[in-house]
């Protein structure tokens, strides 16, 4: 341990900080005890502590402020026949009051209202807390602020049901509408919950009482509405959390001197005080800070001191915790600081009362009404991390068991048996601490849990097989069987994932290397074999020798990877406990109650909701269904249901491994629905290569059959675009030549290829991406070329796919028009070709937007009139995008419960 102590400076003005709490009462006697009482300077030099701190909670209030704000607004918009009813009731009731009452109460509101903001600020600059107050006046004027740009919103930009909502005729003129947000109680309301006036109860009480007087003398004399109201009090709510979480709180943490005058005030007398100097992480964190007190006589203390700020550190990982698995989350950081001291004071005793080595509690204190402090009796010892892998012994293990067996024979989980919280004392003796975490009247699942962490912990440090082998002569090899449902990355401590992740990285990169090896190996021997060959071979016997020996290369590839492939530390814990109970369950538990990918499906399934709705809500539908040709709506329909075949077509045609067809369409089918919430370019490029891996396909192998599908098909898009605009300029002109547009199309790219060649950032870029995507797609396409099948299915899929969406497209077209108003099939092509390749350029989810302009534009361009152009492109991006969407999201399920996703 690092002797530290306090800077004189920081010591005087921290702890004058402390000793001004936000409540009245028991806890500024505390601190005014401390101030008279004599305290020693702690040894040392302690860190200077900043003197203000970012709050995770104050972050929180601010999102759900704003969170409120918008579903008022929301309902304010949508809901206009419940405001308008409530708003009538409420005046009805209001209506009825005394009129003495109304004057009276408006009349004190108004005096109040500015009264007690002036006289807060009295009383806390005569307790020298000047910081506060001009916290206080910057979220009164940034509320302000937000206030004046609220009314012009609403006055000028805003639906008419929220104005309406909002204001309501003045009663001094009835041209004029009230404000929709009241210029003076927003300011007011964030400067009082800026400076804390909210945590003192004095203080809170009058707050609330000048809050609903004017309220409702405002209600009463019609100058403002209930929403109005809400709104008002939600903004500056917001506005002061906001301000607090950007220029941070005022820090209260009680330092090293506080500390020593809260000992003596629990009845030791402290000589010295030295800081333990530990990195504090997301999971750390909220441990406290440590201090090795030294005492005038008797044994050293360990102390431990625990304040808000540090009990919030981590808050977001843990509320994600505690929001996506199933029943053993971390405890939640929002719990008082007279509960985390309970918690860990209970545990102390339980851990000792079940006959487990922990540190002896005898003391607990608060040192004002931010940080409590815990007294330990001093262990001493080293931790397991900083032991020497020599130093680790079967004895040493085996004693580390035995106190995880004690404390779960009460049903102790001690929720955080890594190496830092096993403590080895000078005689040997295992001590467990870091008890804060931990539960009691545990359930199975958080004692398994435990035993499968500390198997991790110890198989980092010792392997596997001793790990097991120690387990299983304390717990017994059914303990041991039934924590391997739990041996899974998600139920282990953050930092034992952090190590398994970097162990892994290391793992993968030897056995890359070890295939290169392979490779050059695997390619110098044919070289020297080639070096001995005697006579120019035949053509034919020479493609065999070259086919003979790719063959050859990629077995020995093969061989060097499974070689090299290297178990995981939790496969060979599985390994280890399987030879001893080869029945026990190894299935890993289902311990995710919301997984990412469900969290991104729900959101997927808002976004594609919400641009649907944008979509179609200036849309006429009465009119489309009674001019439509029902015919030609079925035969589009069957183009679109028959574009999912040839896109699996398409797909397996570049894949020389054997890939379920069924299984590969209904894939292609939950690609209408990934592509609603990423562009249409990437969302089913990613969708497609993680289906192959599922399949069986190597992610390298994987990833370059898409690129081959992608690659090849942007080369069939572009030369069937250059072939249909050939045949559009042509279809009117008794000559063969083709259209200025085409002519144009076919200059504008030379210019383009001639400046990307001739600049050399650019040479070098292009260079670079495609070099990147040649080297693993050339040796797949050389792959598939072996196999004539594949290629005509994949290049049959291509060309299926894109008559399948020309038909689609004309056949929509055809629904809403007739003999008179038909173009060509080489049109519809040539504008479905420039749609198709704008839509996936697009950044905007399915080339929302983009694609519709395209092709409406496109089909005016020629000749299609704008009546008929406009409801074909809706119907055919009704058919090809939006009615997939339930479809596919259906598929998207099923898939990813089977495991193919």
């Amino acid at each position: 341990m690092k002797q530290q102590g306090v800077h004189p400076d920081d010591a005087e003005g921290t702890s004058d900080a402390a000793s001004r709490p936000d409540t009245d009462g028991p806890a500024e006697q505390d601190e005014d005890l401390v101030e008279v009482t004599h305290i020693d300077e702690v040894e040392g030099d302690e860190p200077l502590l900043p003197a203000r701190v970012h709050r995770p909670s104050d972050l929180m209030r601010l999102l759900i402020g704003v969170l409120a704000v918008v579903v008022l607004l929301g309902i304010a918009a949508f809901a206009h026949g419940t405001t308008s009813g409530l708003e009538q009731d409420i005046n009805k009731g209001t209506g009825q009051a005394p009129d003495l009452l109304i004057k009276i109460a408006g009349l004190a509101s108004s005096i109040a209202i500015l009264l007690v903001p002036v006289a807060f600020a009295i009383e806390r600059l005569i307790k020298r807390d000047g910081l506060r107050i001009a916290d206080g006046v910057l979220a009164a004027v940034l509320a302000h602020g937000v206030t004046l740009a609220t009314d012009l919103w609403v006055a000028k930009a805003a639906p008419d049901s929220i104005q309406e909502a909002l204001t309501q005729p003045s009663p001094g003129d009835i041209h004029a509408l009230t404000d929709p947000v009241h210029g003076y109680l927003a300011p007011v309301i964030a400067y009082m919950t800026a400076v804390g006036m909210s945590r003192r109860p004095r203080w809170r009480a009058v707050l609330w009482i000048v809050l609903m007087l004017d309220a409702f003398s405002m209600l009463v004399t019609g100058y403002t509405t209930p929403f109005s109201i809400i709104l008002t009090v939600l903004i500056g709510w917001t506005i002061a959390y906001g301000t607090l979480y950007a220029v941070g709180s005022p820090n209260v943490r009680p330092t090293g001197r506080t500390l020593m005058a809260g000992l003596r005030h629990v009845g030791f007398h402290p000589v010295s005080a030295a800081r333990e100097e530990v990195s504090e992480t997301p999971e750390t964190g909220d441990r406290g800070r440590r201090y090795f007190v030294t005492l005038e006589n008797g044994p050293p203390l360990d102390v431990t001191v625990v304040d808000r700020e540090q009990q919030a550190q981590g808050f977001f990982y843990r509320a994600w915790r505690n929001l996506t698995l199933r029943g053993f989350a971390t405890r939640s950081s929002l719990q008082s600081l007279r509960q985390a001291l309970e918690q860990e004071a209970l545990l102390a005793y339980a851990a000792i009362a079940a006959g487990a080595n922990a540190p002896k509690l005898i003391a607990t204190s608060e040192l004002g009404p931010d940080a409590v402090m815990l007294v330990y009796e001093h262990t001493g010892g080293r931790t397991l991390d900083s032991l020497a892998d020599e130093e680790i012994t079967d004895e040493l293990l085996h004693d580390t068991w035995q106190q995880v067996r004690a404390l779960q024979s009460r049903r102790i989980a001690h929720r955080r048996l890594v190496g830092d919280a096993i403590l080895v004392d000078r005689s040997g003796t295992v001590i467990l601490t870091d008890m804060r975490v931990g539960e009691i009247a545990a359930g199975d699942l958080l004692l398994r849990m435990d035993t499968s962490q500390l198997l991790v912990t110890l198989g980092l440090r010792v392997g596997a097989e001793r790990a097991v082998a120690s387990a299983v002569s304390v717990l017994g090899p059914d303990a041991v069987a039934d924590c391997l449902p739990m041996l899974q990355p998600i139920a282990l401590s953050r930092s034992t994932r952090a190590t398994l992740r970097r162990l892994a990285r290391e793992r993968a990169q030897r056995e890359r290397d070890a295939v290169l090896e392979a490779s050059r190996q695997a390619k110098q021997a044919r070289h020297a074999a080639a070096g001995h060959e005697s006579g120019p071979p035949l053509d034919k016997a020479e493609k065999k020798a070259v086919r003979a020996e790719t063959r050859a290369e990629k077995r020995a590839i093969d061989d060097a990877l499974d070689e090299a492939r290297e178990e995981d530390l939790l496969t060979q814990i599985r390994h280890e406990v399987l030879l001893i109970r080869p029945q026990a369950p190894v299935e890993p538990a289902r311990l995710e109650r919301v997984r990412p990918r469900t969290l991104i499906s729900f959101i997927a399934g808002a976004i594609g909701a919400y641009f649907l709705l944008t979509q179609l809500t200036h849309i006429e539908f009465g009119p489309l269904i009674a001019n439509a040709e029902w015919g030609w709506v079925a035969a589009a329909v069957l183009f679109s249901a028959l574009s999912y075949v040839a896109a699996a077509m398409s797909l397996l045609g570049f894949v020389p491994e054997r890939v379920p067809f069924v299984r590969t369409v209904a894939a292609q089918v939950a690609g209408s629905f990934v592509k609603i919430v990423a562009p249409a370019a990437v969302g089913g490029v990613a969708l497609n290569t993680r289906f192959l891996q599922r399949a069986g396909v190597r992610p390298g192998l994987a990833v370059a059959s898409v690129g081959a599908s992608q690659l090849f098909g942007l080369g069939c898009h572009i030369l069937m675009l250059l072939s249909f605009g050939y045949l559009t300029g042509t279809e009117k002109t008794p000559s063969l030549s083709p259209s200025r547009t085409v002519i144009a199309g076919l200059l504008t790219v030379a210019v383009l290829v001639l400046v990307v060649t001739s600049v050399p950032f650019l040479r070098k870029f292009v260079v670079t991406r495609v070099r990147s995507l040649f080297a693993g797609v050339v040796p797949r396409m050389l792959d598939v070329l072996q196999r004539p099948q594949k290629l005509v299915t994949g290049i049959g899929g291509m060309l299926l796919l894109t008559a399948c969406f020309v038909m689609c497209l004309d056949a929509s077209i055809r629904a809403f028009g007739d003999e008179t108003t038909s173009i060509s099939l080489a049109s519809v092509a040539v504008v479905f070709l420039a749609g198709n390749a704008l839509g996936s350029a697009a950044p905007t989810p399915g080339g929302v937007g983009a694609v519709e302009a395209t092709l409406t534009v496109g089909l005016i361009a020629v000749g299609l009139p704008k009546e008929v152009a406009a409801p074909a492109v809706l119907l055919y991006r009704l058919l090809t995008l939006w009615l997939p969407v339930l479809p596919g999201w259906l598929a998207f399920t099923h898939l990813t419960r089977k495991g193919a996703l």
